[in-house]
């Protein structure tokens, strides 16, 4: 079963982009230029919210592979 973690490897901030490109199997960066235009058409602070709440809600994941 497939799981949302934030990225180590391809992370700017915290890892949630990465993580959701290495989710959706989407390049991080097309999803980092969508994040900014949603986050700048739709206000900054709602954006901003939004971001913190998910870095805090969706895990790092493990150095050691769960089975």
């Amino acid at each position: 079963m497939k799981r949302l973690y934030k990225s180590r490897t391809n992370r700017i901030f915290s890892g949630i982009i990465g993580g959701l490109g290495e989710y959706f199997d989407i390049d991080p960066v097309i999803l980092r230029v969508l994040w900014l235009l949603i986050v700048v058409f739709t206000g900054f602070i709602p954006g901003l919210i939004a971001y913190i709440f998910v870095v805090l809600v969706v895990p790092s994941r493990s150095a050691e592979p769960i089975a």
